[in-house]
C-alpha cells in the first residue's frame, strides 16, 4: 500500500501544484504592499493572508491523499453537510451586515459558500456520472442536476452573495453538455434567460424573437411545445421591465453606471472609475512596487480582494497582469485537458466543474475591473485576500491533481 501510495503521488502534476503557487506569491507581494502602513496584527491584511497559508496547504495535502472511490461515495453526505453549513450564519448575528460567515469567536471566520460551491460540483456529478449516457438524452435527466445546484445557490443568493452563487450556477451547463446531454435541451435551459436579458432592449428582443423561432423550427419539436416554448419565452421577455423594479436600487446603478459611469462618478462608478484609474496609470511596466498612488492613497477601494488586480495594474505594469492572465489560462486549459483525458467519468466531470469556477472567477474579476461588468465581489484565486477563499482555491487544486491521476484506491 505504501509503495502504491508513492507511486500515485509521483503521478500527480505537480507542475500544476506550481502554477498556484506562483499566484499565491504574486498575490502575498501585492498584499504585503498594500498593508505595508497597517498596524501589525490581526488588523493587517497581509498577516491575516499569511495565517491561512499553512492550513490551506495542509488541506492541499489532505485532498490529495483522498481515494477517488471516496469522494464520490460520501458526494452527497457532504452536500447534505454543505447546505446545513450554508444555513448556519442564518442563525447567528449579522456580520458587515450579511448572514456569509460563521464565527468561532476569533478575529476571524469562515465563509461555508466557498466549500459549497465545490461541494456541489462534487454532488451534481456524482449524480450524473451514476446516469447512462442513453438517460441523459431525455430533457426529464437534467432536472435533479438543476436542483442539487439551485437549493444552495438560492440560500446564498439570499444571505446576500450574488457573486458566489453565480459561481455556483456557473458549472452546470458544461457539465450537463459534459456528461451528454443535448445541446438543444441545453440551449432551451438558456432561452428564458436570454428573454430576459434581451426584454430590456426591443431591438435585440425582436432578433431574438426571430433567432428562437428559427432555432425551435429547424429543432421539429410537436406543433404544441413548440408554440409553447417559443409564447412562454416571449412573455418572460415582457416581464423584464417587472424584474428590473425588483432589483434594489444600489443594483440598477450598478448596471446603469456600467453603460455610462458619468451617471453616478461619487456613487455607484465611483468603484470602477477608480480601477480603471489605476490600471491605466500603471502603464506598461507600472510605477514601482508600493508606488502606487490611488492604492497607497485609498482611492481605490476594496483593493485587498475584489480590486487586487488594479493595484497590480498600478504597481507592477501590465506586463505582470498579462503574466498572471497567463498563469490562469494554462491552469485551466491543464483542468480540461485533464478532465477531456480521464477514463473516469466522476472524475471528468468535476475537472470540468472545476475549470468553469476558475474560468468564472478569472473572468468576472477581470472584466469588473476595467468596468466590462457591473461590480459583483469575485475575488481572483489565490491572488485575492480571504482566508476561505485561499482554502477552497487550494481545496480546488487538491481535487484536481488528486482526480487527474486514474486511480480508485
Amino acid at each position: 500500500m505504501q509503495i502504491n501510495l508513492r507511486r500515485q503521488i509521483g503521478e500527480l502534476p505537480w507542475g500544476y501544484f506550481t502554477l498556484a503557487i506562483l499566484l499565491l506569491l504574486i498575490g502575498m507581494v501585492t498584499l504585503f504592499s498594500i498593508s505595508h502602513q497597517q498596524v501589525p496584527g490581526m488588523g493587517n491584511t497581509f498577516y491575516k493572508q499569511s495565517i491561512f497559508i499553512m492550513p490551506a496547504l495542509l488541506l492541499f495535502i489532505i485532498v490529495i491523499h483522498i481515494p477517488r472511490t471516496f469522494i464520490h461515495k460520501y458526494a452527497y453526505i457532504a452536500y447534505i453537510f454543505g447546505i446545513v453549513a450554508v444555513l448556519v450564519p442564518y442563525a447567528l448575528p449579522l456580520r458587515a451586515g450579511t448572514h456569509r460567515w460563521i464565527s468561532f469567536g476569533l478575529p476571524f471566520a469562515i465563509q461555508p459558500s466557498e466549500f459549497v460551491k465545490i461541494i456541489t460540483i462534487i454532488a451534481v456529478s456524482r449524480y450524473l456520472s451514476d446516469q447512462s449516457n442513453k438517460k441523459m438524452k431525455f430533457m426529464t435527466a437534467l432536472i435533479i442536476p438543476f436542483i442539487i445546484i439551485l437549493i444552495p445557490t438560492a440560500i446564498v443568493l439570499k444571505q446576500p452573495d450574488l457573486g458566489t452563487a453565480v459561481v455556483m450556477v456557473a458549472p452546470i451547463m458544461p457539465i450537463l453538455y459534459w456528461a451528454g446531454a443535448r445541446p438543444y435541451h441545453l440551449f432551451l435551459l438558456v432561452a428564458p434567460l436570454l428573454s430576459v436579458l434581451t426584454g430590456f432592449n426591443s431591438i435585440a428582443f425582436a432578433v431574438w424573437g426571430i433567432s428562437l423561432g428559427i432555432i425551435l423550427y429547424m429543432s421539429k419539436p410537436k406543433i404544441l411545445i413548440g408554440i409553447g416554448l417559443y409564447f412562454s419565452n416571449i412573455f418572460l421577455g415582457l416581464l423584464s421591465p417587472i424584474l428590473w423594479n425588483s432589483l434594489q436600487p444600489y443594483q440598477q446603478k450598478r448596471v446603469l453606471t456600467l453603460f455610462d459611469p458619468s451617471k453616478d462618478p461619487y456613487g455607484a462608478a465611483y468603484q470602477i472609475l477608480q480601477s480603471i484609474t489605476a490600471i491605466g496609470s500603471g502603464g506598461l511596466w507600472g510605477k514601482g512596487w508600493r508606488e502606487g498612488t490611488q492604492t497607497h492613497l485609498k482611492f481605490l477601494p476594496v483593493q485587498e480582494s475584489d480590486f487586487i488586480l488594479s493595484v497590480i495594474g498600478e504597481e507592477l505594469g501590465f506586463v505582470t497582469i498579462a503574466i498572471i492572465l497567463c498563469l490562469f489560462s494554462i491552469m485551466i486549459i491543464k483542468t480540461i485537458k485533464f478532465s477531456a483525458f480521464s477514463n473516469d467519468r466522476f472524475s471528468a466531470l468535476v475537472l470540468i466543474g472545476i475549470a468553469t469556477i476558475l474560468i468564472s472567477h478569472v473572468f468576472v474579476n477581470t472584466a469588473m475591473t476595467v468596468g466590462l461588468i457591473p461590480v459583483k465581489g469575485l475575488p481572483l484565486p489565490f491572488i485575492s485576500a480571504g482566508g476561505s477563499f485561499l482554502l477552497s482555491s487550494f481545496l480546488m487544486i487538491g481535487l484536481v491533481m488528486n482526480l487527474s491521476v486514474n486511480h480508485s484506491t
